[in-house]
Parts: C-alpha cells; structure tokens; sequence
C-alpha cells in the first residue's frame, strides 16, 4: 500500500508541473495578444539615431553630432554605408547599421532628408577678423595657385549642396567641420574612389582648415535652405559618390 502511494505521487508531480507550465504558456500568450505592439512607423524607427541628431535631425548642441535634416538623401545613404562598411569610423554609428540592409538604409537616408527643422542660430566668430577672410575667400573662391575649389563650386552658392549627393555645409558647428576636415586629409575617413574630398583637403593646412571651418559656422542659413537641383553645377573633381 506504501509502495503504490509514493509511486501514485512519482506520477502526479510530474503531471501538475506540467499543467501548471501549460498553463502559464496559454496564460503569457492570451496576454501577449492584448498587449498593443510598438508602431512599425518611419519615427520609430529612428529613435536610435534622434537620441543623437535630434528628434528631426536638427542636430544638437554636441559639436560632434550634425544635422541630418534637408541633406541630400543619396548622401545621407552613402554615410551610412559608409559606417557600416568602414569607410567612416565611429563606434557607435558603426555598431548602429552593421546589419541593416540597403533597403533600410535608404528609408531612414530619405526620411531625415523630407524633414525640415528650423536651423540653428549661427555661432558667434571665436577667430579674429583676418582668419574668418581667409575662411570666407576659400569657401568661396578656393585658391587656384594651390589646385584647392571653391567649397561653394561643389556645395551650392548657398552652401546647400546639390542633389542627389553633395551635402550642405551651413547648420553644422566649427568643431565638427574641423574634425572632418582633418579626417579626410588624414585618410580616417574616406569614400569611393576617386575621393575628391581627401584630394582637396591634402592641399589645406591646418590654417585653412580653421579658416573654412570659422566661416562656415557663423553663416546664416538661406530663407530656403534646400540643395541646389542635380547637374545645376559643373565640378571641379570627380567624386566616386556623386553619380556622373
């Protein structure tokens, strides 16, 4: 009689975890169902990079992270491509895109490029007058006599790019197109070949390179800061992200 009560509580053990496992399963599933799902939106999809660039891709008040709002969105799409192939180095945007695919790049390259924020107001000079002339004459009439462009020869009359892949340079703080600036010169950062942008700042020196980047940080954006239409400028150099 012993034996046949401790074998009957060997088999209902077994038998009331199972039911109460069954139970929890139909339980969280019944449960799962009400819970309302997360919006596969454009906006939420985003959020990863907001938390950084701003909730539109204004930019924020860390001179390291831009604006992404109005850019170009061939160009916006080849900068992530860039970061997930390596060509640009940045941990955190490196590791963000490493798995996503063109497709999704693309989506998130033309949703920041239909946002319009308003744009900052300018920086207030922190150079002398001399070094934001230089910067100023560069910017918009290059310097022949060192084979360097005009920046505005490529990036517009306003400074806000070309479509479909030349982007704007007015927004941005003087600390950020500096380091970019150097970055391209130093080779950290570099595009598809031929890369237009390493072969002009090798021709600046660490003068011009403050100069540029002064100036361009002081400017006030156009009433209508949209890039310029494709083809409306001939440039200087050819460059392996803008199609011919």
């Amino acid at each position: 009689m012993m034996e046949l009560r401790v074998s009957s509580r060997r088999i209902f053990r077994p038998l009331l975890a199972l039911l109460l496992i069954g139970c929890a399963g139909v339980s969280g599933a019944a449960k799962a169902q009400t819970q309302a799902k997360a919006p596969d939106t454009m906006e939420a999809r985003v959020q990863g990079c907001t938390a950084c660039h701003g909730s539109k891709g204004q930019g924020t008040d860390n001179d390291y992270f831009p604006r992404l709002a109005g850019k170009p969105a061939e160009y916006l799409y080849n900068q992530l491509k860039n970061f997930r192939e390596g060509r640009r180095k940045y941990p955190p945007m490196n590791y963000l895109v490493t798995y996503l695919s063109d497709d999704y790049l693309h989506d998130i390259a033309t949703y920041f490029s239909q946002q319009r924020p308003p744009y900052p107001t300018p920086a207030k000079p922190s150079v002398g007058d001399a070094t934001l002339a230089a910067g100023k004459n560069l910017v918009l009439n290059g310097d022949p006599s060192r084979q360097i462009p005009a920046c505005a020869a490529c990036h517009g009359k306003t400074l806000t790019g070309m479509e479909p892949a030349i982007p704007g340079l007015v927004g941005l703080h003087m600390d950020y197109i500096s380091a970019q600036l150097g970055a391209w010169r130093s080779g950290s950062r570099h595009a598809i070949e031929p890369d237009c942008m390493h072969t002009i700042a090798t021709r600046l020196t660490d003068a011009d390179v403050n100069a540029v980047a002064a100036w361009l940080s002081t400017q006030q954006a156009p009433q209508n800061p949209v890039p310029a239409p494709a083809k409306s400028l001939k440039t200087p150099l050819a460059c392996g992200s803008e199609p011919q």
